[in-house]
């Protein structure tokens, strides 16, 4: 049996209710986990999380302790990347764990693969647990990925974006009319990124990872609702501005919440208007980021896409 560590990187425990606290942790139980809480985990300051020391002192803790396999995040927030001038980094190194989350989480993910070489892992949050429909194909993913073995990039048959925590027993699936490809292509590569506006926090200092032969999983969450296509693509702009973008493999986009009303109309806007992505394969409506269900996706793994022949994304740690 596996031993899971929940530590608020951003976000505070506190910010869950106890019956979702409840069903989350009496679902990884049920999957054959151990659940235990850092002990800063509910500390709620001004900012809905706790001291960049304790949070720090939780991560440290948790790589220490030999009984720790997996380390995942409670949720999402803002202010992930205040930790990673003071993570010992060394540590993690001589002391591997898997860590996963996602949203926020991206800063943290990234940069620790960045330092250390290490596969970190965008996938569910602990919250993400509490979900008491349309969790399936989120876990599959889960259990696939955390456990090292190959993974198929599916397209589920219905998807939602809805806000599944504020009402469990009304929720709203969509058809999902699947995966589509802006740019055909074929394409081996690392995986980094995630939430695209917070990988972006890493550019221009030492955390960001080279984009040398990377394909770049990329999604955004619906804060800023119809303003959405403008506002990624500037994001997506100032990626491409960045040192060996020209080297980049591939670019795989994650599905967006309905909040957003993207369209394919849209999409070609953005991503065919760009000289530096005519030569590259795209493909987007994927499903990893802020809807369900939700893959977990290998942060440092290997990814092979061919869109002429498999059509599929292959994911391997």
């Amino acid at each position: 049996m596996k031993n899971i560590r929940v530590i608020a990187f951003s976000r505070s425990l506190k910010m869950i209710c106890d019956k979702n606290i409840n069903l989350s942790k009496n679902k990884l139980e049920s999957l054959g986990y151990n659940v235990s809480f850092s002990k800063n985990s509910s500390v709620c300051d001004l900012f809905i999380s706790s001291s960049i020391s304790s949070r720090v002192s939780d991560l440290n803790d948790a790589i220490c302790d030999n009984n720790i396999d997996i380390i995942l995040s409670v949720l999402g927030g803002y202010n992930s990347n205040q930790l990673l001038d003071y993570i010992d980094y060394d540590l993690i190194k001589k002391n591997p764990k898997k860590i996963c989350g996602y949203s926020d989480i991206t800063a943290l993910l990234n940069a620790i693969y960045s330092q250390t070489g290490i596969i970190t892992y965008l996938g569910p949050n602990f919250h993400s647990f509490a979900m008491k429909e349309g969790l399936d194909g989120t876990i599959e993913s889960f259990q696939t990925v955390i456990n090292g073995n190959e993974y198929v990039l599916s397209d589920p048959e219905f998807y939602s974006s809805d806000k599944w925590y504020d009402d469990q027993e009304n929720r709203k699936f969509i058809k999902n009319n699947g995966m589509y490809i802006i740019n055909e292509g074929q394409a081996e590569g690392l995986i980094v990124g995630g939430n695209l506006c917070t990988f972006n926090l890493l550019q221009g200092t030492k955390y960001m990872p080279d984009l040398t032969d990377k394909i770049l999983f990329l999604e955004d969450d619906s804060l800023v609702g119809k303003e959405y296509p403008y506002e990624f693509d500037r994001n997506l702009q100032s990626l491409i501005q960045q040192p060996n973008f020209n080297k980049v493999k591939a670019i795989i986009i994650g599905r967006t919440q309905d909040a957003t009303e993207m369209n394919i109309t849209k999409w070609k806007k953005i991503l065919k208007s760009k000289k530096e992505l005519k030569k590259i394969p795209i493909i987007i409506n994927t499903n990893f980021g802020h809807t369900t269900p939700m893959a977990t996706i290998p942060i440092g793994g290997k990814c092979r896409i061919d869109t002429f022949v498999e059509n599929k994304i292959i994911i391997n740690c």
